[in-house]
């Protein structure tokens, strides 16, 4: 028989366990050592060389963003201040085709890759060698990546404006195994991005082949998230049959005025196909999102906020159509005259936004883009946003709905093993909040406030950000498919 410790590295006293299954919250002690969770339960008596205070506050699993763009954050930002600020201490990483390997350093990058910011000296020309570069000097958060597939093009295609042919689909498996075995999680696809665009169906079925016997993810920005986007949903279910994997949709929304109130539609027909294969998605709770700046009808038709430029740095924070008005220029050519860069796209109605949140199986992601000066206020602020704003004060679910969406449900569909839930045996990631006051601090204007609320945020075992400092504490692990960790 098992016998529990009395003397932990870290004693969490006297807080209210919300544990990431949607159980009721109970009070309890947490004893912390060698970086799992040893006993969850009265602890009086037993000590530890670091005890935290818990007492009026929700002790939680740390939160898991299901959907960033931290590929090469995690190295050149490797404290993450972004993320743990806010709970977070899990990335999803590799999202929207876009990964951080493999590359080769003579390539150029298209947008939206070049969004990585990768410097051509320190490119991985394999996946195992950028997972390898993270064990070596490890982030403030724990790393699953994906292998992107516009990402794969770019590398074993010259000409990216055309469906690849077969030798190039070949190359891309080949890719896509050597991922696999690395440990990748799954295969990502952005077709709603040119360097995916001319893709067919059938190349993603084919390349993404070696996923099949590993029962790896498949997670997509899909082809259309306006007009089309019920045609979408039903390539990527297609996607995931043919291959016999599970799907995640990547930030569900629809979008464009035109497209208001179509939640309505989407959602049953997600959640009808969801009785037939393993399905998943995720949102974040914004009604503007974030990308490469783009010229596209779709995309000008509401407001334009510029996040980040390369030839006009001076632009950022700034509105699309002041910039034109001044530059006596139109939207388009303004948006030319930008590029590359970023920009914060308002095209979502609120409502569809809630009803998305809302839905069951909605897990939580940011996708927010870490650099610039003034990115969207979802880097900072996604995580407290759901907490605070939409559970606390809308009352669009309880909290541990709330804090399922952002743990155990997102640790089960992505198959991240014993992380998500409070449970004795589990990785010690783990939030301390306040319920009352926690709220993201983040606007449009001021985009990189910390969030209010968040007590501590424990990464393995290590106190990693406390009372509003980072500890320096560098402690995040790659997570790798299960069947690979086995093997090794």
């Amino acid at each position: 028989m098992s016998v529990t410790p009395t003397h932990y590295d870290l004693l969490i006293r006297g807080g209210t366990v919300i544990d990431g299954t949607r159980a009721p919250r109970f009070d309890a002690d947490i004893g912390i050592l060698n970086g799992r969770i040893a006993a969850i339960g009265q602890l009086a008596g037993h000590t530890a060389d670091q005890t935290l205070d818990a007492a009026g506050r929700i002790v939680a699993p740390g939160f898991i963003d299901s959907h960033t763009h931290d590929d090469q954050a995690v190295l050149s930002q490797a404290q993450m201040p972004f993320k743990v600020s806010q709970g977070v201490t899990t990335v999803v990483a590799g999202n929207c085709g876009i990964s951080a390997a493999p590359l080769r350093a003579d390539m150029d990058l298209p947008m939206p890759l070049s969004l990585l910011d990768s410097p051509a000296e320190g490119r991985f020309t394999t996946f195992a060698a950028y997972l390898d570069a993270l064990r070596a000097t490890p982030s403030s958060v724990n790393v699953a990546a994906m292998v992107g597939h516009s990402t794969l093009r770019a590398v074993v295609m010259s000409d990216l404006d055309r469906p690849a042919n077969d030798t190039e689909i070949a190359a891309m498996q080949a890719l896509v195994e050597e991922a696999m075995q690395a440990g990748a999680i799954g295969l990502s696809t952005g077709t709603f991005y040119p360097p995916a665009v001319k893709a067919t169906t059938e190349e993603i079925i084919e390349v993404g082949r070696p996923l099949t016997a590993r029962k790896a993810l498949y997670v997509t920005h899909m082809r259309d998230e306006s007009d089309r986007v019920m045609e979408s949903l039903e390539e990527t279910f297609h996607i995931g049959r043919a291959l016999g994997i599970p799907v995640v949709v990547s930030h569900h929304k629809v979008q464009n005025v035109q497209n208001f109130g179509k939640t309505k539609v989407t959602l049953p027909f997600i959640k009808e196909a969801m009785q037939h294969q393993c399905i998943g998605l995720d949102c974040y709770p914004y009604t503007a999102g974030s990308t490469m700046i783009r010229t596209d009808r779709g995309m000008m038709e509401g407001r334009v906020l510029i996040a980040s430029s390369v030839p006009h740095p001076e632009c950022a924070g700034r509105d699309l159509k002041d910039i034109a008005t001044e530059w006596g220029v139109s939207g388009e050519d303004a948006a030319r005259r930008l590029q590359p860069g970023s920009a914060i796209y308002f095209m979502m109605d609120e409502d569809d936004v809630q009803r998305v949140l809302a839905f069951d199986e909605t897990m939580i992601g940011s996708d927010g883009i870490p650099h610039g000066e003034k990115p969207h206020p979802r880097l900072w602020g996604t995580f407290p946003r759901v907490l605070g704003h939409y559970s606390r004060d809308i009352g669009l679910f309880p909290l541990e709905t709330a804090v399922w969406k952002m743990t155990g449900l997102t640790a089960r569909n992505f198959g991240l093993h014993e992380r998500g839930t409070l449970k004795p045996g589990h990785h010690a990631d783990v939030v301390i909040f306040n319920p009352a006051t926690v709220r993201d601090r983040a606007n449009y204007e001021t985009p990189t406030r910390p969030a209010e609320g968040i007590d501590a945020v424990i990464v393995n075992g290590a106190v990693t950000w406390q009372h509003g400092v980072h500890s320096g504490a560098r402690n995040g692990q790659v997570i790798a498919r299960k069947d690979y960790e086995e093997a090794e």
